[in-house]
């Protein structure tokens, strides 16, 4: 009678270990530090980058350098927290972000509290990549073609996201890295592009630096919506451990030290572009910059429309590393909750109808930046700034007033403020937005 259970077990056992192999998240574990550095640029880099000189005209000079630094201090520091914490039980791997929260939160209350806000950014992000995909098309062939007929954004949407159904159905992270260098390297280039031609534009003779709301509300309203601006910035941390999952380990090499070396670099990768766009595009440009730079610059005509190319392939890969967790979950659903077989039709199904989803959101609603803003709020704060904080405190329970213990509250204190204000800033967006707008324009 044991010897059957035994047998049971083990047959259990081997099925879920051809099913993780098949996962995409866990199916390939031979990354090098490298493959983090680029996949952690191209997650953080968003094409967020183009408004900071926007977001600095709203927040002023002094707020505006103290946000954007706070906030690539403070998410190094939780990013840092995470990589620590992927192998935190001796022989285990918390190869998902939720496993991360189970760990620490229980099994139920864990998926439930990280889950939604996973899949709130990785959707959201993913939605707002349709749209950025399809406006940087657009304005690649308007600057190109100026006195061609206008096609409708909603045209440019569907070619940018009839690539990502062939493109979704690459297995895992190892094999999108490819594309996911390809996007590292424009996001450095375009961002290059950005402040180069700023500086060479000089400062305008006209420029003011004040804030640009005529009502006190108003710049009040601007200044939240900046802060979730730059806050989402840097969203990397949603795919952070599932990349972390892809480097191999062993006791004696744990993957924390290549992982980590990858997010250093990463990072140094991110200041370069981030601080001189921001700031040399509002010294420039002063509070007449345009929620996106590229649209300021709008000559020479050539290089503005090769930066919006760079934006395009950019895109095309920060949306593949953020939906392939997401592929993940529906895989791991499909298969071991609705015992699908685990091949080829269930991924080219499941993964079809997602981008489709994505697709016909971002054709609905190409406004989802403001959206962003205002849901991002509510998800982006908490997996990036206090997130990793609280499981850091439950987990490791350091002394009360221990430094570890106080720049931990401090995280979560700032974390749970931007939470509540961003969307405030955000809704505001909305309702300006949805008054002019009319569907599938």
């Amino acid at each position: 009678m044991a010897y059957q259970v035994d047998n049971v077990q083990m047959e259990e056992k081997q099925r879920e270990k051809s099913i993780d192999d098949w996962l995409p998240i866990t199916s390939s574990r031979k990354a090098k530090w490298w493959y983090s550095a680029f996949h952690n640029v191209t997650a953080l880099v968003g094409a967020g980058v183009l408004s900071l000189p926007y977001a600095m005209a709203q927040l002023g000079w002094g707020p505006g350098i103290a946000v954007l630094v706070l906030s690539w201090v403070i998410t190094l520091y939780t990013l840092w927290q995470m990589v620590q914490m992927h192998e935190m039980v001796p022989g285990k791997r918390f190869d998902r972000y939720h496993e991360l929260g189970q760990q620490a939160f229980g099994d139920k209350l864990g998926l439930w509290i990280v889950v939604p806000q996973q899949l709130t950014v990785e959707v959201g992000v993913n939605i707002v990549y349709m749209v950025t995909g399809g406006k940087s098309l657009k304005k690649f062939h308007d600057v190109l073609c100026p006195d061609c007929k206008s096609i409708k954004l909603t045209y440019f949407i569907m070619i940018f996201g009839s690539l990502h159904f062939v493109l979704s159905q690459l297995p895992n992270f190892n094999s999108i890295s490819g594309v996911s260098l390809a996007a590292a390297v424009m996001s450095l280039s375009y961002s290059t592009v950005a402040w180069g031609a700023s500086v060479h534009r000089g400062k305008q003779s006209n420029v003011e630096y004040g804030y640009k709301s005529s009502s006190t509300a108003g710049g009040v309203f601007n200044f939240l919506s900046a802060l979730g601006d730059v806050s989402f910035a840097y969203a990397g941390h949603n795919v952070a451990l599932e990349i972390q999952a892809t480097i191999p380990s062993s006791p004696e090499k744990p993957s924390k030290k290549p992982m980590w070396k990858g997010v250093v670099v990463a990072y140094i990768a991110v200041a370069l572009c981030y601080f001189p766009v921001a700031f040399l595009g509002y010294w420039a440009f002063g509070n007449d910059v345009a929620d996106n730079i590229l649209i300021t610059l709008n000559k020479p005509r050539w290089l503005i429309a090769t930066a919006n190319m760079m934006v395009v392939i950019h895109v095309i890969g920060s949306y593949q590393i953020y939906a392939m967790p997401v592929f993940d979950m529906i895989e791991t659903v499909l298969v071991k909750k609705l015992h699908f077989p685990p091949g080829l039709a269930v991924r080219l199904i499941g993964r079809s109808v997602y981008v489709a989803f994505t697709m016909f959101v971002g054709m609905t609603f190409p406004f989802f930046g403001g959206l962003l803003g205002f849901f991002g709020g509510f998800a982006f704060a908490p997996t990036t700034y206090f997130l990793p904080c609280i499981i850091w405190l439950s987990v490791y329970k350091p002394r009360r007033f221990s430094l570890s213990w106080i720049i931990n509250w401090i995280c979560i204190v700032l974390g749970v403020l931007l939470m509540i204000l961003s969307p405030i800033g955000g809704l505001r967006q909305i309702v300006m937005d949805a008054k002019s707008y009319e569907f599938y324009s």
